[in-house]
């Protein structure tokens, strides 16, 4: 391969008017046996100009990335997919390691991800030498192979890092060199100053953070090891910065090496006492390791860890992360005794003169609140940056050691009320001081002695902040309100204060972080506080239009959350303005989704939030027929919005809003909806057939004519069901389209002859194929059975003409022996029903029925009598179920013991514990698939109504099943004697219990529907004494 053409393709491709054309080039050219090899020799070309060396090592990168895994043809038959040819992938491995160490930074990048590659696919078998490397280079005296070769290693590492224990064999083996070697480097470098010595430091951290993140292999790291790694990391913590570094603006100083290694050592140490050394918290294999750290490492650690904290009390700067991670320590400290006795004499330092100065209003809050109240509202609600933040660590410690930690409240509430009462406090120390009351709300509102006084505290000290001249400490008022809102006022008067300061807030704050804040203590306090609803109701209008106009300011996720709240809670005074709120809502979304998508995650959890909202007043105005015809304009402009961009992430929504849309009624409009869904399931929601279920189970059975009136709907019912029978979506999504297949054909009972051939072929076929669960397995058997309820002699002249691949018998023995087979597999009430009602349908088949049927009549009884076992504990069970929910229950205000401990008293969570070895037992993998409870008397299809489903529904199977054997008594003497001859006098009795039965709902029955008439009258119910199964019925 030249090597120049190469280059002069590549820098074409930084020339926008060469670019498409050099693309192409690179196109028809990758696949040509030693391009790639070249490529990275130009790549590591020091004689050509850096764009083009990154130019060239991103499409290696993305070359490798694409194609070095050998992969298959997708079906058989076709060509395989290309992939890097092994004679160009060994020059690769044997160069990669090299080109990584020698390599400029912005080209290294590229070439570790490519190491990554090679490593996921080829360790240890095709590339075993890939560790014996990195020991080579880290082995040398030459100090600048060294960063290299720990990048390399760290992506050895990382290829392991969520692997199972029994996975990571190789791994170990090879950090049984290296991690000795590494530690020894680390140790050596602490002498150097230099940044690129304290880089590499960084990186060595990084790997073994890697290597213990969520697996400590005790084998391999001894406890003297341990002790030599956790000596390394608190000596790095302790090690004081630079002096230069203070001169660096602070918003860089933590992308600074000195602090990012810091960062790791101290990420280390919190996170081996949370995974490893909390006994009692940690699985068995772990138990005596954690008691052994416990006394060993956590008061050296802690002394160390003080030392940041003084100097952070000192006003020394100290970075973010490094402040959280010790936070975090602190925290976990408080609940064990023995780092107890080394935090207990430094508390209330800590509480004074750290955590509160973190919990008041800083100036970087106040700049950001002045300058983009926006990005405040950003900051503050969004749960990636408050799970790094030290603010909210120091909010949870606070929290921590108040609640497991006698005298802890009472001292730091002493502290807060000092600070509340002191004239000279300034405002933002009264903000800190609040939040602090705040955050320890719970705790406060549990104890006798505080609960009591918290009326008068909010009065005094957080009602009047409502008014101040400070906008931020009128957010405070609200945000502690919000806290409080479980508070038992004793004088309602002060309720409708608090309501009216909120409201007020809301409504008429000129500060927006105020007005977000006052909805949702708002919210919280309508939630809360019974007589809140009522002193709302008169102001809901105004209320809810300022909602929306925040909504849109700020596309804040928590307020749709409030909005759906007072939708749910107002559903009379939201009825008239339902129709200005869903445009709202709708020009919302919209200006969502059109906005920059620099923060497209957040955009999306608001987008997502909005649809929520819209699905919410659907669901309360479902009785309102004329708004709910309005409503529907309005929405289906942003199902258009939605379906036409593809909007993907908004599919499981939108079929929800859809659903909604089509539960009372179908228009004109929502039946051309049914194209558009089909539309999509064609392009891109395939997998989110599961998700249409519900809206494609309203087009089937709330508009009846309307669906029939267009042969091209149940084409798209069919065909949607068929791709999903015969493709790869997965058994669940199986089973949702067999259940609408079978929908269709109780739905439909005589209407739809000319689909029935095609529903039960379909489901027979899939039969023929692997079914894995049973579920799938009597759902397809079900829309055969639905077929014989159908039309019984089209069905079974189908299956006498359907033969086995492998067979030229008909399919009508097999498929009747695997039904009677897979009787114990019907469940709920409704697949028990219609199977009782399909052999039902056989016993009452004509004298010149198919021979398969005659060779199961034995068999058929008692598969009756199974499932009408079921029946009756799946009545009993729903019946339980209606009793249930009539039952309130009353809250426990007994006093609350929050769980103080003594000093000497460790905190153990048993149920963390027991999760843990959950976990471990299954090594790690999801259980989410969890085995079907054969006991369940409801299945997950059960609500897809059919017309054989309800309370009032016009077939009982106990009825039809008297009537068939009585009939068939009467009728077809021998054939009653094939099906009853062979029965034990057990089933006999149960058979006669059946029938009792089937009597006494009947006349319950024909009792409820004269009550119901308007008139009862009561008659004596002749109830069979006795059964003659071989004369006449007494």
């Amino acid at each position: 391969m030249d090597a120049n053409k190469i280059v002069e393709t590549l820098r074409a491709t930084l020339d926008p008017q060469q670019r498409e054309q050099a693309e192409k080039q690179l196109t028809e050219v990758h696949k040509i046996i030693s391009f790639a090899p070249t490529l990275l020799q130009v790549v590591m070309s020091d004689q050509l100009d850096m764009p083009v060396r990154q130019a060239g090592v991103i499409y290696l990168k993305n070359m490798m990335t694409q194609f070095w895994a050998v992969r298959e043809p997708s079906e058989s038959g076709e060509p395989i997919p290309f992939s890097i040819h092994e004679n160009d992938k060994q020059p690769i491995r044997e160069n990669i390691v090299e080109a990584v160490i020698h390599a400029p930074d912005p080209i290294r990048i590229q070439l570790t991800v490519m190491v990554s590659q090679i490593i996921k696919h080829d360790f240890p078998g095709r590339w075993p030498g890939v560790a014996e490397k990195v020991n080579l280079y880290l082995s040398s005296d030459n100090h600048s192979t060294w960063m290299g070769a720990l990048l390399c290693l760290y992506q050895l590492i990382k290829n392991y890092e969520y692997k199972k224990v029994d996975e990571r064999g190789p791994l170990t083996e090879a950090m049984r060199v290296l991690l000795p070697l590494i530690y020894q480097r680390c140790v050596l470098l602490l002498i150097d100053a230099s940044e690129i010595s304290v880089l590499m430091q960084k990186q060595v951290l990084k790997c073994f953070y890697a290597m213990i993140q969520f697996c400590l292999p005790l084998d391999l790291i001894s406890r003297e090891v341990f002790t030599q790694w956790m000596q390394l990391c608190c000596q790095i913590v302790d090690r004081p910065v630079p002096e230069a570094t203070n001169q660096i603006d602070e918003d860089e100083r933590p992308e600074l090496a000195w602090w990012k290694v810091k960062k790791w050592a101290s990420h280390i140490l919190a996170r081996v006492f949370d995974r490893y050394g909390c006994p009692g918290n940690v699985v068995s294999e772990y138990q005596k390791f954690a008691e052994w750290y416990l006394k060993a490492f956590s008061a050296p650690v802690i002394q160390v860890l003080l030392k940041i904290l003084d100097q952070y009390r000192q006003k020394i700067y100290i970075s973010p992360r490094v402040l959280l991670y010790v936070i975090n320590y602190f925290e976990l400290g408080v609940s064990h005794a023995h780092p107890w006795k080394s935090i207990k004499t430094h508390m209330q330092i800590i509480i004074r003169e750290v955590l509160f100065p973190l919990l008041c209003h800083s100036d970087e809050d106040d700049e950001l609140w002045n300058t983009d109240p926006y990005e405040y509202i950003r900051t503050k609600y969004d749960v990636f940056e408050e799970f790094l933040s030290p603010t909210t660590s120091a909010q949870s410690l606070l929290h921590t050691v108040v609640l497991k930690r006698k005298e802890m409240l009472q001292k730091t509430m002493g502290f807060c009320m000092q600070v509340l009462t002191d004239q000279k406090t300034q405002p933002r120390q009264k903000d800190g001081a609040l939040r602090m009351i705040g955050a320890m709300a719970d705790v406060l509102l549990k104890k006798k002695i505080y609960k009591d006084q918290v009326e008068a505290m909010l009065m005094t000290y957080v009602f009047p902040e409502f008014l101040s001249l400070h906008g931020f400490l009128r957010a405070r008022a609200c945000w502690t309100l919000h806290y409080f809102c479980e508070v038992k006022f004793k004088d309602s008067q002060n309720l409708v204060k608090a309501l009216e300061l909120t409201r007020n807030c809301l409504c008429n704050d000129a500060d927006l972080p105020v007005r977000v804040e006052a909805a949702i203590g708002l919210q919280m306090l309508i939630s809360n506080q019974e007589q809140a609803k009522d002193l709302i109701q008169p102001h809901v209008r105004p209320i809810i239009l300022e909602l929306l106009k925040i909504i849109r300011e700020t596309e804040n996720d928590d307020l749709t959350s409030v909005m759906q709240k007072l939708v749910c809670t107002f559903v009379e005074e939201i009825t008239p303005i339902a129709l200005e709120m869903t445009q709202h809502l709708a020009l919302t979304f919209s200006q969502v989704i059109d906005s920059d998508a620099d923060s497209s995650e957040e955009k999306a959890i608001t987008a997502m939030g909005i649809l929520n909202t819209l699905e919410t007043i659907l669901n309360v105005m479902e009785e309102q027929k004329e708004i709910l015809i309005q409503l529907e304009g309005v929405i289906l402009n942003v199902i258009g919005l939605i379906f036409q961009q593809n909007l993907i992430e908004f599919y499981e929504e939108v079929l929800s809003l859809i659903y909604m849309l089509t539960c009372v009624h179908v228009s004109a409009h929502m039946w051309q909806v049914l194209n558009m869904i089909y539309e999509i399931f064609q392009n891109d929601a395939f997998d989110y057939f599961t998700e249409m279920m519900p809206a494609l189970h309203n087009y089937i059975t709330i508009d009846t004519d309307g669906f029939r009136s267009n042969t091209k709907n149940i084409e798209i019912i069919y065909n949607m069901c068929k791709s999903v029978l015969t493709g790869e979506a997965g058994e669940d999504a199986e089973c949702h389209a067999a259940k609408l297949l079978e929908v269709i054909l109780l739905q439909y009972k005589g209407q739809v002859d000319q689909v029935v051939s095609s529903f039960v072929e379909l489901a027979l076929e899939r039969l023929t194929r692997e079914v894995k669960t049973s579920e799938l397995r009597t759902m397809c058997l079900q829309v055969v059975i639905a077929g014989l309820f159908y039309n019984s002699v089209m069905v079974m002249d189908i299956l006498e003409k359907v033969h086995l691949p492998t067979s030229t018998e008909s399919i009508t023995a097999q498929f009747l022996k695997q039904w009677l087979h897979d009787t114990d597999c019907f469940l709920g009430l409704h697949d028990r029903k219609i199977s009782v009602l399909g052999l039902c349908t056989l016993m009452d088949s004509p004298a010149n029925r198919p021979t398969a049927v005659n060779g199961i009549a034995q068999d058929i009884l008692p598969a009756c009598l199974l499932l009408f076992t079921g029946l009756r504990r799946a009545y009993a069970s729903r019946a339980e179920e209606g009793d249930d929910s009539e039952e309130g229950s009353e809250d426990d205000d007994d006093e609350y013991d929050p769980g103080e401990l003594a000093d000497d008293e460790d905190d153990i969570e048993g149920e963390a514990s027991e999760y843990l070895e959950q976990l471990k037992a299954t090594n790690g993998e999801d259980d989410s698939e969890e085995e079907y409870d054969d006991e369940a008397e409801e299945t997950a299809l059960e609500s897809y109504q059919t017309p054989l489903d309800g309370e009032n529904a016009p077939v009982d199977e106990y009825q039809v099943f008297k009537n068939v054997l009585q009939n068939i008594q009467t009728k077809d003497p021998a054939w009653y004697n094939a099906l009853t001859g062979h029965l034990t006098k057990e089933q006999n009795e149960e058979l006669l219990d059946i029938l009792t039965l089937a009597d006494q709902r009947k006349a319950a029955a024909d009792s409820k529907k004269i009550e119901e008439s308007g008139g009862y009258m009561f008659q004596q119910q002749t109830v069979p004494s006795s059964f003659n199964f071989g004369g006449a019925m007494q």
